[in-house]
């Protein structure tokens, strides 16, 4: 009679478990061998109903995404039965949002039951087979077998069938230490970066703070015997010819026609035609010319995402949802890239942050924004404000493009070292 799981040994686990070589991914190395999680992993379904005020607790929320950092809450107001796990476990997000959240755990505790609890076998380093979750085809393998519309959930015997190559446990422990290495090297220069990156924005707002109080632009007043302060505040309402939202009825569909900008075709501060939606020839016509834009306005997010100023660049013809506004400004008195740069100002948001309404979603009202002020100048002023921080944010641009081009950089180091490691290539 053959033996269930939980009477066999290890090893014999393990035999059971060995992938039929017409299944197998690919060659592996002398003394390794291919086996479903299932042979070296167990699901751990011990729950807890009851919690002591020292009890430690895990959600899907304390788990680092790119780190697998596990970090314990307390289980005040918890109620409802939770896992239990030990120290060494490895804890698994279920819920495909969170299939590349897990980790190795350093404590004991109780966790989300969208979270699953894998005990590794003696044959199995724990932290080897954690970074295994990492690869993108065993990402994809649990994504593709999540089921369920709102949340989906990936099943833990799907994910127990997944082919892993394993070594010999003294070079799994080779592997794990040098993974650990590399990851560390590359942890350290990916912080360095990320500094850099943090501040950028920081380094923007001061040179948009000293652009609008008169300090860039010292020099240029001096050399053309400007004096005094020449600054005012003033009203978006008197320096734009109208400030309009979007066409508050339901705009009809349509599989072709005038794109429809909605707020996710300009979160990144930029007009983005790639996804639109369309409306009929018609409907556009029939919008007022406050509600068309043209090249030389300027759009603004007004709910939920709100304070994006974006600049129409394009003679394309579009029309644009409610939740944005359409800034057309008065040439005689504002360049566009002008207004366009005062409407990115930390104070100006800051202002519209105060007169923002709502709940659930914070929206800026359209006539509140009609009121909110920006210092504004001469018009040779403008021009050489906006040529000045043309040339220093574009500079700062370009370094925030090289540092998110080195982190991913490092991303796939990491995914190249792990592809190697698990094809027994990764040496010393």
């Amino acid at each position: 009679m053959a033996k269930n799981k939980k009477e066999m040994i290890p090893e014999e686990r393990l035999a059971a478990a060995l992938v039929p070589e017409e299944e197998q991914p690919y060659e592996l190395p002398d003394g390794w061998k291919w086996v479903h999680l299932g042979g070296i992993l167990d699901v751990s379904k011990k729950k807890m109903e009851e919690f002591t005020p020292d009890t430690k607790y895990v959600g899907l929320e304390n788990i680092e995404k790119d780190t697998g950092v596990i970090r314990a809450v307390n289980t005040d107001g918890i109620k409802s039965t939770k896992n239990v796990f030990e120290a060494g476990d490895i804890l698994y997000g279920k819920l495909r949002p969170y299939l590349n959240k897990h980790g190795v755990v350093e404590f004991s505790g109780v966790c989300s039951t969208d979270i699953l609890v894998f005990k590794t076998s003696p044959l199995m380093e724990n932290k080897l087979i954690n970074h295994y979750f990492d690869l993108p085809q065993v990402i994809s393998f649990a994504v593709s077998h999540s089921k369920g519309i709102n949340l989906p959930r990936v099943n833990a015997k799907d994910i127990l069938n997944i082919c892993v190559p394993l070594p010999p446990l003294s070079e799994q422990q080779r592997l794990v230490a040098r993974i650990e290495s590399l990851f560390a090297k590359l942890d350290a220069a990916k912080a360095k970066v990320q500094a850099v990156l943090d501040a950028h924005e920081t380094r923007k707002a001061a040179l948009l703070h000293d652009a609008f109080a008169g300090k860039l632009t010292a020099k240029w007043r001096e050399a053309r015997g400007v004096t005094g302060d020449v600054y005012q505040s003033m009203p978006l309402a008197d320096v734009c010819k109208s400030i309009f939202d979007g066409d508050h009825m339901p705009p009809p569909k349509s599989s072709r026609g005038i794109p429809f900008v909605v707020i996710s075709n300009v979160n990144k501060g930029k007009l983005d035609f790639s996804e639109t939606r369309f409306v009929p020839q018609d409907y556009y016509d029939k919008l007022t010319d406050t509600r068309k834009p043209e090249s030389g306005d300027v759009l603004y997010t007004l709910v939920g995402t709100y304070g994006i100023p974006v600049l129409v660049d394009t003679d394309r013809a579009f029309c644009f949802q409610r939740h944005m506004a359409l800034l057309k400004p008065n040439e005689e008195a504002v360049l566009q890239r002008y207004l366009w740069y005062a409407l990115q100002q930390r104070n100006f948001y800051q202002s519209a942050t105060k007169i923002a309404k709502g709940t659930a979603q914070l929206t800026v009202p359209i006539k509140g924004l009609r009121q909110l002020t920006i210092p504004m100048t001469s018009l040779p002023e403008q021009q050489e404000i906006v040529a000045i921080l043309d040339r220093l944010l574009g500079r700062e641009e370009e370094v925030r493009q090289s540092a998110e081009s080195v982190l991913a950089a490092i991303d796939s180091m990491k995914q190249s070292i792990l592809a190697r490691a698990f094809h027994g290539e990764l040496g010393a």
